[in-house]
């Protein structure tokens, strides 16, 4: 027996709803999220194993989330449409609204404290043409390489002892990694702020950054998602 047109749409719909259902599924979209990324590069950022990394991927993919390519034995991955990062962080905002564990996690990134209001990408965009901030990238180094908002300085949360007597406390700093699923910035800025700096995250990461048409500059030689000077 047929099915009527709305319950056809209605179960496209639930594809993609059934598709960002498992953790694992999230993980792989922030990674691609970063750029296009080779299959045995996703398994290993997300500790999955290659079956299990394939399988989830060929969700994404089924779902219309993800396309893929070859390159000669290499599959390689990328988000089809720049609205999953939308609809990526439409699930953070709902999620951060209606469920008080949600909240507990965060709170507790934060040391139980509330945390400062994320700076946007237009007030960062502003202050580095002033160059009245100080922009840390706390994503590990092979992600900073592939792409990284211009003049940022790359520390992960576990160096940032290392670099506290270089900051000058009177500056505003700027944390940002991933996007809306990433909690190394909110990490870097509670330690930040434990020590007195004037530490806030990025609204959003890297991925919208670029999205938005701003400046990102790369360090692989093989890798090129610079939007400089277009």
């Amino acid at each position: 027996m047929s099915i009527s047109p709305k319950a056809a749409l209605l179960e496209e719909y639930a594809l993609v709803a059934r598709a960002l259902s498992a953790p694992a599924r999230l993980m792989l979209l922030e990674q691609i999220a970063q750029g296009e990324r080779r299959e045995e590069a996703l398994a290993d950022k997300t500790g999955l194993t290659i079956a299990n990394a394939s399988r989830h991927l060929q969700s994404l993919r089924r779902a219309g989330l993800v396309a893929s390519r070859r390159d000669g034995k290499a599959v390689i991955y990328r988000l089809t449409d720049a609205k999953t990062l939308q609809l990526m962080d439409l699930l953070r905002i709902v999620a951060e609204r209606n469920l008080a564990e949600v909240e507990r996690i965060l709170r507790g990134l934060s040391d139980g404290q509330d945390a400062p209001e994320p700076v946007s990408r237009d007030e960062l965009a502003a202050r580095l043409a002033e160059g009245s901030v100080t922009v840390l990238d706390v994503r590990p180094s092979d992600e900073y390489a592939s792409g990284h908002i211009p003049g940022a300085l790359n520390v992960t949360v576990s160096e940032l002892e290392l670099i506290l007597p270089t900051l000058d406390p009177g500056a505003v700093i700027v944390a940002y990694c991933r996007g809306p699923y990433c909690i190394y910035a909110h990490q870097a800025v509670a330690a930040l702020r434990k020590h007195g700096l004037n530490a806030r995250r990025l609204d959003g990461g890297l991925p919208e950054w670029r999205e938005d048409g701003r400046p990102v500059r790369a360090r692989s030689p093989d890798v090129d998602i610079s939007n400089e000077g277009k």
